[in-house]
């Protein structure tokens, strides 16, 4: 174990031949927090300016930074904004590992985050959706499925499933149902309080829910429901995230968000309060 006095000398004689010890080096570098970088992922692509989420600046500068040094990013939009254009570079650097379809929609996951800090940056707080399982007739992740058994926990009742996640081709859906953290859940039988209360409850854990009604499209009475920073998430589904958060309804008019109040966390923001 290096003493003070030794570690101070031997960072003066690095800045001579440029190079620190491994363990050093390491513990140089700076942090990833990978939860603050999908929360600016999803929100910054959605905001009618270069506003910056709270808490993310840090990290998306060092994201941005890396993906500026293989040429993927203009220097202008290395400013901690994640906005479009680092979301379209960041799919580039996605692309450029072999990756397509869910795994190069710009929104980081924990592989390729990895991959971009190598020499850069550590990781933490890394956010895993999980694999894939089937719940109730539909597919969800263990992620989606943690967060709906807690939901239904606080609830003191069971739901009933009637869209999941990883579901293509669904017109009226509009993608956002292509990959994870989406469900769609019925309210046959549900009083209009009881509905209001489903939604505060997923809300409360993580998800941006809506009740849905046949005046906004062409669906029944439902409720709809995204995982936040579910980092399996379609591109829709990444837009109803954000949206949600800057108060809309995730809805393509993006009207006022007309769900209930709630302190906004994404689930382990809710495991940790």
């Amino acid at each position: 174990m290096l003493t003070r006095r030794r570690l101070i000398a031997t960072a003066a004689a690095a800045t001579i031949t440029g190079a620190l010890p491994a363990g050093l080096a390491h513990a140089a570098l700076p942090q990833v927090d990978m939860e603050a970088v999908i929360k600016a992922a999803q929100i910054d692509p959605r905001r009618p300016d270069t506003a910056l989420t709270p808490g993310a600046k840090d990290s998306v500068l060092q994201v941005e930074r890396a993906l500026q040094a293989r040429g993927l990013l203009s220097a202008t939009y290395v400013d901690g904004h994640f906005g479009t254009s680092t979301i379209a570079a960041y799919a580039a650097y996605q692309r450029s590992l072999g990756y397509t379809g869910l795994d190069a929609t710009g929104l980081p996951g924990p592989t390729s985050l990895r991959s971009l800090g190598d020499g850069r940056y550590t990781v933490v707080r890394a956010i895993s959706p999980g694999s894939i399982v089937t719940l109730r007739g539909v597919q969800v992740n263990t992620r989606t499925r943690s967060m709906l058994l807690e939901a239904e926990r606080l609830l003191g009742s069971t739901l009933t499933l009637t869209q999941g996640s990883y579901n293509t081709g669904t017109p009226a859906s509009a993608g956002t149902h292509d990959g994870g953290g989406a469900l769609d859940i019925s309210v046959t039988g549900m009083t209009t309080a009881t509905r209001t209360t489903v939604v505060r409850q997923l809300r409360t854990v993580g998800f941006a829910a809506w009740l849905r009604n046949p005046s906004q499209g062409d669906w029944p009475y439902h409720i709809h429901a995204i995982a936040i920073s579910d980092t399996d998430q379609s591109t829709g589904a990444q837009h109803q995230a954000g949206d949600y958060y800057l108060g809309q309804n995730g809805l393509a008019n993006r009207g006022p968000d007309d769900g209930p109040a709630v302190t906004k966390r994404t689930w382990e923001e809710y495991q940790r309060a």
